[in-house]
């Protein structure tokens, strides 16, 4: 039977990088997962034995890739992929699974792509500080939500540094302007009526090229963001504040609270009264 540590991280919002599951297994050996097209980055580093991983490509080819120890291999949203334990070495792994506005920056940083998703360090030194990151996260699970998003920021600064297809760093882009701009308005005005045209418009741009560059650059519709940054916001002050589901409806932009209760179920699956019962600080 495989030895095994795994974790879920808590119900919190973080919007830059955030952590889903995370853990460590010695497998038995041809132990498998998958095939599985996952929502968020999924990322392994190989610590002893080898394996195989089949993934798909952006075009949806099937490629097979053979990984041993001090490989790791990045599964991306929404890639079909599953991934195989050597019969004779079998691996021994610790993954994270995490999302975030940083991570595809970092990843084009440390070159990882679809069509190129393994990961090969330039330095022994920054592997093994990148491998006891993920260890530490993995088993410490009690600690802070701030502690272990501090710990997985780590983790990508290791990643981007000690990934042997790092690419420079590229600056100054007109595009990453735009964007740097739409996130702080919707950062100083989220809690006004805001609509995506008021945004495009702040920026100086057409909508449609609006949207199309920051979906390129964020991965979300701008639409889609600021509904998840508002929602984001909104259960901040139902965990840690008294203020009644109205006052906190009109705190996050939504004049009407039928409305804001729809995005909030949407997003997080229950009423925002349901979330706050489940969530809510207990204060002495």
């Amino acid at each position: 039977m495989s030895n095994v540590l795994f974790s879920i991280f808590p119900n919190e919002r973080f919007v830059d990088l955030s952590l889903y599951q995370y853990g460590w297994e010695q497998c038995e050996p041809l132990h498998s997962c998958g095939p599985d097209a996952g929502s968020h980055y999924l990322f392994h580093y190989v610590i002893a034995g080898a394996g195989t991983l089949t993934a798909t490509d952006q075009n949806g080819e099937t490629h097979e890739y053979s990984l041993k120890s001090g490989n790791g291999f990045m599964i991306f949203p929404k890639q079909t992929a599953s991934y195989r334990a050597d019969e004779h070495h079998p691996w021994e792994y610790a993954w994270v699974e995490f999302d975030g506005l940083k991570v595809k920056e970092a990843l084009e940083l440390a070159g990882l792509t679809t069509d190129s998703p393994i990961y090969h360090a330039n330095t022994r030194e920054l592997s093994m500080e990148l491998k006891n990151e993920m260890l530490y996260i993995a088993q410490n699970p009690d600690q802070s939500p701030f502690h272990l998003i501090g710990h997985l920021y780590l983790f990508l600064d290791y990643l981007t540094r000690s990934s042997s297809a790092r690419q420079l760093v590229q600056t100054g882009k007109l595009q990453d302007f735009y964007v740097r701009e739409a996130l702080s308005f919707i950062e100083q005005n989220f809690q006004n009526d805001i609509s995506v045209e008021d945004i495009a418009s702040f920026c100086n741009l057409n909508r449609s090229y609006f949207g199309k560059i920051f979906r390129d650059a964020v991965g979300k519709t701008p639409q889609e963001f600021l509904i998840s940054y508002r929602m984001g916001k909104a259960a901040e002050l139902l965990k840690l504040t008294s203020l009644s589901i109205g006052n906190i409806s009109s705190a996050v932009g939504y004049p009407s609270q039928l409305h804001f209760s729809r995005a909030f179920k949407n997003v997080y699956g229950v009423s925002p009264r349901e979330w706050r019962n489940e969530n809510k600080l207990i204060t002495k």
